[in-house]
């Protein structure tokens, strides 16, 4: 069974080799979330990922029979890149085997470590079961994601380091896929300080771990936007120990995962990708259940894709009312447009695209529906450019 010395003698292992990564207060989201919040920047490690601290313990416990046979791992990218960049670096053969749906960054930096990249499946159980064989057939030490005490132990370091860093930490808000990472956090936090309360955070679209412990039947679904925790199998271990340690596991959407990014971009000025973002969701969206405490939350990881990024910063922008959609209905002559767009201009808002539809409408035949997406400074600005086209003798209104 894991236990505190298990994770001692991992961080032992990983000094020098792993960084020990900041945890710092957020003024702005502990206003934000009524809560204190402190930020453990795991998105700083070589490979952007906590994944490197279980990937670096597993292989520095190989025996040189086993270096030499090479080691394969499944992953739907950051245990991948952790597995292989350290691997490098102790000169180890690495096969990764990466499930189709794998971001093309994460796909590209595991291949940039030296690791041999295997795309197989549409889940990670299928990548998982390729990866099995491919062990046996090539008589390859299998490195799996989470369900290994030695992984599990590595990941837990992660907990030492927020509490010699933030003894009076009250509660620490974790993401949760196959659960390698709660569970080693889980056994370090509450060894040190049993009062600590340990929460777990799930996408509602994968909710494995919940209804393992929970006994709820909750669907699954067929993606998320924190691909890193769509586990569809939770680990045996790491369950055992979320099932004895862990208080609490909650659930977050994907638009509750999209914001926190946009937050943490913003605010913290840093990349976050959603399966490391999903702690703050979670403490947005249940504010009541972490106010007034002093919570810390792990940033696990920083891996995503630009495009991905790029819509949900647009995404971010719509919900914040910061990019508008109106219509407005005019006469289908000259300078109608003209005297429109300077209306918006002269209420302080950007037009960003503009689009005249005149077959697809129920207007007179002279008239012309004219849809012009905005940048503005918020709700209130929207309505503000609103009221400006009414007073100029406009129909406009926001869709």
């Amino acid at each position: 069974m894991l236990e505190l010395a298990d994770i001692r003698a991992a961080a032992d292992r990983l000094q020098g080799h792993v960084l020990r990564t900041p945890c710092v207060a957020s003024q702005t989201l502990s206003q934000l979330t009524g809560a204190r919040v402190f930020l453990k920047f795991e998105n700083l490690q070589f490979t952007a990922s906590f994944k490197e601290r279980g990937a670096c313990n597993k292989l520095a416990q190989l025996s040189a029979a086993e270096r030499a046979r090479g080691v394969i791992a499944m992953s739907a990218g950051n245990h991948a890149q952790g597995v292989a960049y350290h691997a490098q670096r102790l000169g180890i053969r690495a096969v990764i085997v990466m499930p189709r749906f794998t971001p093309g960054v994460k796909v590209e930096r595991t291949r940039g470590f030296g690791a041999e990249v295997v795309l197989h499946g549409d889940t990670l159980d299928e990548a998982r079961g390729h990866a099995i064989e491919l062990a046996q057939r090539q008589q390859l030490v299998f490195v799996h994601p989470y369900d290994d005490e030695a992984i599990v132990a590595g990941q837990g370091t992660a907990a030492l380091e927020m509490l010699e860093d933030v003894p009076e930490l009250q509660a620490l808000v974790v993401s949760v896929g196959g659960g390698g990472l709660i569970a080693g956090m889980a056994v370090a936090a509450k060894a040190i300080k049993p009062s600590i309360e340990v929460v777990g955070v799930q996408t509602v679209r994968f909710p494995n771990m919940y209804n393992a412990v929970k006994h709820t039947e909750l669907p699954q679904g067929p993606s998320t936007i924190a691909e890193g925790i769509a586990v569809g199998t939770p680990g045996r271990i790491p369950r055992e120990i979320i099932e004895r340690c862990v208080d609490d596991l909650l659930l977050v959407d994907e638009g509750d995962i999209e914001q926190a990014i946009v937050m943490l971009l913003e605010i913290e000025k840093t990349l976050v990708e959603g399966a490391g973002a999903a702690g703050l969701a979670a403490m947005l969206k249940h504010p009541d259940r972490f106010q007034g405490k002093t919570v810390g939350l792990v940033l696990g990881g920083g891996n995503i894709d630009p495009l991905l990024l790029a819509a949900i910063i647009e995404r971010g922008m719509v919900r914040a009312g910061r990019l508008a959609r109106i219509r407005v209905c005019a006469r289908d002559v000259p300078g109608s447009l003209a005297r429109i767009t300077a209306t918006v201009a002269d209420a302080g808002a950007n037009v960003d695209e503009v689009h005249h539809q005149r077959a697809f409408t129920v207007l007179a035949a002279q008239n012309v529906e004219i849809e012009l997406v905005i940048q503005t400074r918020g709700p209130q600005h929207v309505q503000a450019v609103l009221d400006a086209l009414h007073q100029a003798g406009f129909q406009a209104e926001r869709q």
